[in-house]
This record gives C-alpha cells, structure tokens and sequence, in this order.
C-alpha cells in the first residue's frame, strides 16, 4: 500500500474516532446543557417547581391552598410588572437603577394631580404614565445618543427623580380612606377577583398579560430580534442594519411606561400614594432577574424566567414564613440562589462556545 493511501486511512480512522469521542460526551449533559442554552426560563422553571414541591411537602395544605399560592402572585406583582421593565433594558447589555423611583414618581404624579389640582383622575393616571415614559425615554437618549454608560445614567437619574420626588410630593402621604372616597380610580390595579378560593387582583392579572405580551413581542416581531441582537453585539447589529439608537431609546421609554403602570399598581396594592414606597424595587426587579436566567451580559434570556425568578422569592418568602423561619434566612438563599444563577449563566456560555 502506498504512503498516500496510509496517510488517508490513518486521518478517516482518527475523524471516526473523534466522530464517536463526541457523540458519546454529549449525553445527558451535552442534550441538558443544549436545552439551557436554547431555553434559559428552564433553569427558573427547575428552581420554582422544586420550591414548591418543598414547600409543599412540608406545610402541606397550608401552603398548596389556592388561597395561599395566588397569595404569593400578589405579593410579587409590583416587583414582577417591574422585573418586567428591567428585562428588557438587560436584554440589551444594559441596567436600569432608576426602575423603582420611577415607579414611585408616577404614582406620586398621579395622587398629586388628582388632589392637588383637581383633575379627573383618568387624566391623572394619563400624565403618571406619560411622566414616566418621559423619563425612561431620557433616560434612552442619554445611553443611545450621548453614549454615557447605562450604569452612571440610571444611577443619577436615580438620585435626581428620588430627589424630585420627595421635594413635588412634600413628604406628603395621601391616605387610603382619601383616595376610595373621591377617586377609586387610582386603586383600580387593586380590585380583587375570587375565582373558587384563589383571589387575583387586576394587578395580577395586569402582570400575567404583561409578561405574555412581551414573551410574544420579543419571539415573535422584528423589534423583539432587534433588542436581542443589539444585546449580543451591537456593532454587528448595526452593520446588519437595526438602527441601534433607535432601540435602545425605545427600549428604556417602554421600561419607563411599564414602570409607572408599576406605580399605578402599588397605589392598588398599598392603598394609599406614598413617597416612600417602593424603596427596594431596584434591588427586587434586578434580583428576579438575574434569578430568572436573564443574562447581565445581553442577548440572552426571556421574560418567562424572569417571571419564574419573580415567583421564586415570593415561593421562598411566604414558605419561610409560614414555617415561621426568622426574615434573615430569605436574603441568605436569595443571595444564594442570585450567585448560583450567575454561575450557571457562566457555564452555559462557557460551554456554547
């Protein structure tokens, strides 16, 4: 046999054995790996239906009552509605600090104009919302046109909007018994609907159809492949023709209208329009985020997971609870749970490339 004909028969022996070297280290890793990697609201699913699941087995009918489990979906609406909204900025590699001021601001808004200035309160709710737009949109332009960091941006813009709020609103809290006598409209979000023993709010029904409208607005329209793609690489998606800045403002505008819906909500959830609500709502939307397999890089993640992580610290929370647990064994697993969901985004990216 020639030298050529041993050459050729040693490199097909060596691909076969590559070849079957491969196959046999996919697995079950490489497929459960795959999964992740093209469904990242998986990992939450995991987490969430085991919780449960412990929950569960150790409370028993205290915890799986419906009464309890919709109890859990209340507790986490405002955070969810806002989870929502900082999703979409980290889909685009970016980050939102001024989530929750915003939140509070638009609520603030709509009291004041209410009681101060006499307008009908469907007028009030109106200007909250465009009041909280404009910002986000702001916010946007600064990040898309200015080209000033995400971080720095929303972190002053933070600290500007707490401040403006404190000082329009005058520390003024206005009072529950207030708003059910003259405008019942501005605790609309906090209607309850009983559905057997479960009980819903319309701000937990306004969350669910939030979080379906944006899984199919992101999967399934070109501006939702727009936002992934300028989280991915925003160079590229600009060479492929997405008008990047365009975007971006786009993105953190819609964040800041589902924020002041937030804020409209928390007047339902709380009752009355405070100041000084709503004081975690940063650190709480980017917690269910990061829980949720969103990750911090961009480009990839669903609002799906961020749903999950949502419903993950609210599982935990009341669990803990009702287990009677001291409030401090909450921030350790979730501090836990943020860490590991860090470490498996890493992983999954590690191993994808």
């Amino acid at each position: 046999m020639s030298q050529p004909d041993n050459y050729e028969t040693a490199v097909s022996s060596a691909t076969s054995e590559i070849a079957s070297f491969s196959e046999k280290e996919k697995g079950f890793i490489g497929h459960f790996h795959h999964a992740l990697h093209t469904t990242p609201a998986l990992v939450p699913l995991i987490v969430l239906v085991a919780a449960i699941g412990v929950f569960g087995a150790v409370l028993g009918s205290k915890f799986f009552s419906p009464f309890a489990l919709t109890l859990i979906l209340q507790q986490v609406q405002i955070v969810g509605i806002v989870a929502a909204a900082q999703s979409l900025v980290i889909l685009t590699a970016g980050i939102d600090l001024s989530v929750g001021a915003i939140a509070v601001i638009s609520s603030v808004v709509m009291g004041q104009f209410t009681f101060r200035y006499g307008l009908p309160p469907v007028v009030a709710v109106a200007c909250g919302l465009a009041v909280g737009t404009a910002i986000g949109a702001l916010n946007g332009w600064l990040i898309a046109r200015m080209k000033l960091p995400p971080f720095i941006v929303t972190l002053g813009m933070w600290q500007i909007v707490l401040a403006a709020n404190f000082l329009y609103s005058a520390n003024e809290t206005i009072r529950s018994q207030e708003i059910a006598a003259e405008a019942p409209l501005l605790q609309l979000l906090g209607a309850k609907l009983q559905i057997g023993g479960a009980v819903l709010t319309l701000g937990v029904v306004f969350l669910l159809c939030l979080v379906l409208l944006l899984a199919y607005v992101l999967r399934h329209t070109a501006w939702g492949r727009h936002v992934y793609a300028v989280g991915d690489d925003p160079e590229a998606a600009e060479l492929s023709g997405v008008n990047v800045k365009m975007v971006l403002i786009s993105v953190y505008a819609l964040a800041g209208l589902i924020c002041a819906f937030a804020g409209w909500a928390l007047i339902g959830r709380i009752g009355s329009v405070s100041p000084t609500s709503g004081q975690l709502l940063n650190i709480e939307s980017i917690t269910a985020v990061v829980i949720g397999g969103i990750s911090l890089f961009g480009g990839r993640g669903s609002i799906m997971g961020t749903f999950f992580g949502a419903m993950i610290v609210g599982v935990f929370t009341l669990g803990l609870r009702l287990l009677g647990a001291d409030a401090q064994w909450t921030y350790l697993l979730i501090g836990a749970l943020i860490i590991a969901a860090v470490a498996v985004d890493q992983w999954i990216r590690k191993v994808a490339a």
